[in-house]
């Protein structure tokens, strides 16, 4: 599995044409203690950059956005009873939805981990 990373500081790991999406650490570290997380529907229709999850804290509510396109087979319902695995977990069981790859083409223009680090420490 291949985990590629985006400039809004969303995660994606690929396993062939199914991929699971979350935020970074840096990003819950951002975000604070979080208190809600609203993920998407199952089969819902995601477009690469478009909105695709809300992530609520007690700083801020902030979306979350699609790495690619495609069409959402899981959200993360762990999520619902307990937000705080965003905190605990965020590039682990604290996953917030899982879908079927649209256009593999789109994960070109995303970043491997040694680039977002560096994408990081250079905010």
């Amino acid at each position: 599995m291949t985990r590629y990373f985006t400039e809004d500081h969303e995660w994606i790991e690929v396993d062939g044409t199914s991929a699971t999406v979350g935020i970074t650490d840096y990003a819950q570290s951002q975000l604070g203690d979080v208190v809600f997380v609203e993920t998407p529907d199952e089969g819902a229709t995601l477009t690469k950059g478009g909105d695709a999850a809300v992530v609520e804290s007690v700083k801020a509510a902030s979306d979350v956005y699609s790495p690619v396109s495609g069409t959402v087979t899981e959200g993360n319902a762990a999520l619902e009873e307990d937000p705080a695995l965003v905190n605990t977990a965020p590039e682990g069981d604290g996953w917030f939805f899982k879908l079927t790859i649209a256009d593999a083409s789109e994960l070109d223009g995303l970043m491997d981990e040694a680039k977002y680090k560096e994408f990081v420490d250079g905010l």
